[in-house]
């Protein structure tokens, strides 16, 4: 399934500007707008709302690639921790880098960066290996976020039912639809060529 060999991330395909300074701001700064648009589709269930920020996430790193995709989304919580409301819900500050939330958005980096290296590797042109990349994106996020939530529980059941449970059907349409999605842009991609 992984390939030796990197191939170049799909957002060079898809913002192809020559001058790789002005494309590379291009491209994060549409990564970061991508992200907060997503987080803003919010359902409140609790200290952790339900929102389409992950699936920006992974989408974001299989796109962008494991520096790209980690970069951008560091900029996201730049972004975020300056005050600029690009959280879900329009959360901002050093609050919400600190708060129930802050395990999920260290994670956002991580997973970015981990989904994007096995995307550089071919995993995001066939259905099933790029599933699996957004699964393993997915577990990476749920980790860190559960291992932060904890501390705020007053058990792991309760930090279970806060930060897991309640997200997992969500989670399986968000990576039904970024495995879908990204093989069959390379298949167009491929037959425009």
């Amino acid at each position: 399934m992984l390939s030796p060999a990197l191939h170049k991330p799909l957002i060079q395909h898809l913002v192809p500007v020559k001058n790789l300074a002005l494309r590379t701001l291009l491209q994060i700064t549409l990564g970061v707008a991508f992200v907060a648009l997503l987080a803003q589709i919010e359902i409140n269930i609790g200290p952790v709302p339900l929102s389409g920020q992950t699936l920006g996430v992974l989408l974001i790193g299989a796109t962008y690639g494991m520096s790209l995709g980690a970069i951008t989304l560091l900029s996201y919580l730049t972004l975020g921790a300056f005050g600029v409301g690009v959280f879900s819900g329009g959360g901002a500050g050093l609050a919400t880098l600190t708060g129930t939330t802050a395990g999920y958005l260290a994670g956002f980096v991580i997973a970015a960066a981990v989904v994007g290296y096995l995307a550089q590797r071919g995993w995001d042109k066939q259905y099933a290996s790029m599933a699996l990349a957004m699964v393993i994106g997915n577990l990476i996020i749920y980790a860190t976020g559960l291992a932060w939530l904890n501390q705020f529980a007053p058990d792991f059941q309760t930090t279970l039912q806060w930060g897991l449970l309640p997200f997992i059907p969500g989670d399986i349409l968000k990576i039904m639809l970024a495995m879908s999605l990204l093989p069959t842009i390379w298949k167009f991609l491929g037959k425009r060529a």
